[in-house]
């Protein structure tokens, strides 16, 4: 699901959990903000094309913080006339996360809980899971850290079949704990 969104008169194609780089907004840090100037919306391939805007559209959003973006040098010379002219500068912006996009008051289908099952996450982040074993537990169903915080009795069986690894060591090493506290 994503929409386009005119943010202070510039249009942001945004996806949930995105950061956007937005012109200044007033706000704090951890600000809560809304975007009601919705032109369009596609919802898993049904598109809603506002006239000019889709009715009862939002998305809301999280401030993370005031950046300013990369050094402009604007130089001016005449040739010949000895005139040169140097001066530098810094756009302002505000760092959005995307956190709902919503149509008619109602939340998207897409939750966040959706988008981190259908991503990988590096699973050598758990000691005892080196790059080689994380390539194989990705390659027999285990990509994320969810799925090892929600070890079975019969997923350890599976996995302790890949190298001959006892299911011990998968205990011993702590691999759920692990897991559960790097999903926080």
């Amino acid at each position: 699901m994503y929409a386009i969104v005119n943010i202070a008169g510039k249009q942001f194609k945004v996806t949930q959990d995105q950061f956007v780089y937005a012109p200044l907004m007033e706000g704090e840090d951890g600000a809560s903000v809304e975007f009601d100037k919705v032109l369009l919306l596609d919802n898993d391939g049904k598109v809603e094309v506002g006239a000019p805007l889709v009715k009862g559209a939002k998305v809301s959003g999280k401030i993370l913080g005031h950046v300013k973006g990369d050094k402009v040098v604007v130089f001016k010379k005449k040739r010949r006339k000895g005139y040169k002219k140097r001066n530098g500068h810094r756009q302002d912006f505000t760092k959005v996360l995307i956190e709902v996009i919503s149509l008619n008051g109602a939340k998207s289908t897409s939750s966040k809980k959706e988008t981190k099952s259908t991503a990988k996450d590096d699973l050598s982040e758990i000691s005892g899971i080196g790059p080689t074993y994380s390539e194989k537990l990705n390659e027999i169903g285990f990509t994320t850290f969810e799925q090892i915080a929600k070890l079975t009795a019969a997923d350890k069986k599976k996995i302790a079949e890949i190298d001959g690894l006892s299911e011990d060591v998968i205990e011993s090493e702590e691999w759920v704990k692990q897991a559960k506290a790097l999903l926080k």
